[in-house]
Formats: structure tokens, sequence, C-alpha cells
């Protein structure tokens, strides 16, 4: 005969087992939901369409607190909006990747550019770029100057830009910097170029 305790213990580890394999179950299917959901969610690219061209980026370095311009090539769209988002989506490409002089996570994007007069841009941003972007005076200060500065070197007559994000107007990026104000480019070169 089994002792009572020993028959007990037996029980709660039989109910322990039972509820962990439904949490693991109900776990994977959420997962699985999840899965399919982004997967539905996932925007497919347009072909490129366009040509090859140099694009100035000014990249912002974290650790040294410095901006540096660099060189690089791309498939710009003849159209001023889509080649406006192209060369900032080549920037932000530099971030996203590892290692990176000034991490962005993974899915930050422009969903558009919207060009008034070739001389205001407004940029809007999709929510993972400002709900992952990391909170901080200065790294929320040089993504917002080193899109600026990055659209205005390849954008001559642009004047102004404008941020939004998924569509709607925020306070902050990611609780220091205003997205509110409209800046003024070559306030903003000059910034940068007194930080390289």
């Amino acid at each position: 005969m089994i002792p009572r305790n020993v028959q007990i213990t037996l029980v709660l580890l039989f109910v322990v087992v039972l509820v962990a394999g439904v949490y693991i179950v109900q776990l994977r299917r959420g997962t699985q939901e999840n899965l399919r959901a982004a997967a539905e969610d996932r925007v497919v690219a347009p072909p490129e369409n366009g040509n090859r061209e140099s694009v100035k980026l000014t990249i912002a370095y974290d650790d040294d607190g410095v901006f540096r311009s660099r060189l690089t090539n791309g498939v710009l769209p003849e159209e001023s909006e889509a080649r406006a988002k192209a060369i900032l989506q080549l920037l932000i490409d530099q971030y996203v990747s590892r290692p990176s002089p000034h991490p962005l996570a993974a899915g930050s994007a422009v969903k558009t550019v919207f060009l008034v007069n070739e001389k205001l841009a407004v940029l809007d941003l999709n929510e993972e770029f400002a709900e992952a972007h990391r909170s901080g005076i200065m790294v929320e200060d040089f993504t917002v100057l080193s899109l600026i500065d990055t659209l205005a070197s390849n954008l001559p007559r642009l004047e102004q830009v404008k941020f939004l994000v998924d569509g709607k107007e925020r306070e902050t990026l990611a609780g220091h910097v205003d997205l509110k104000n409209i800046y003024n480019t070559a306030a903003v070169h000059k910034l940068v170029e007194r930080l390289q």
C-alpha cells in the first residue's frame, strides 16, 4: 500500500504536469497566431524602379557623439516622395543592421513622405520606429537630426521637416525630442556640422 503523503504528491505532480501541458499548448497556439498575423501584416515592397544613384547619408555615431557623412548607392525612384522615402530607408538600413553606430529597432521604417512644394517634408514614421526607440536626449536628437540632414543633403530645395508617427502627431519620439516642432533644415545642418 502506498502511503497517503506519496499519493497526494503523485496527484499534485500529475496536476502540475497537466496544467503545464495545457499552458504550453496555449502558448504555442498564441505564437502561431501571432506569426500568422505578422505574415499577413507584412508589407511587400514593390519591385525597385528607378536609377542607381549616389546618396549622401548623415550617420550618427553614439559612442563618439558625432555625425559623419557617408556616400552610398541606392535605387531611387523618379517620383519625389518615393525618392525621399527610399533615401531615408537607406539611412535606416544602416542603423538597423548590426553592429550599428546608432541602433534602431528592427522593423523601424518611414511609412510615407509627403512633400509640400518640395520645401516641406512630412515624415510619417511607423509605430515600431517610435515605440521601440531608445529613450534619451542625445539618441533621440541624433535620430531626428540624422533623418533631417540626410533628406536635406539629397533634396536641396527642402527647407522644413515635420514628423508624424503612424499618421498622427506625437509629443515626443521616446520621451524627450519634440516631434510637434517643424524643423528648419538649414539650422539642423549647422548643428550637424558642429558635431562632425
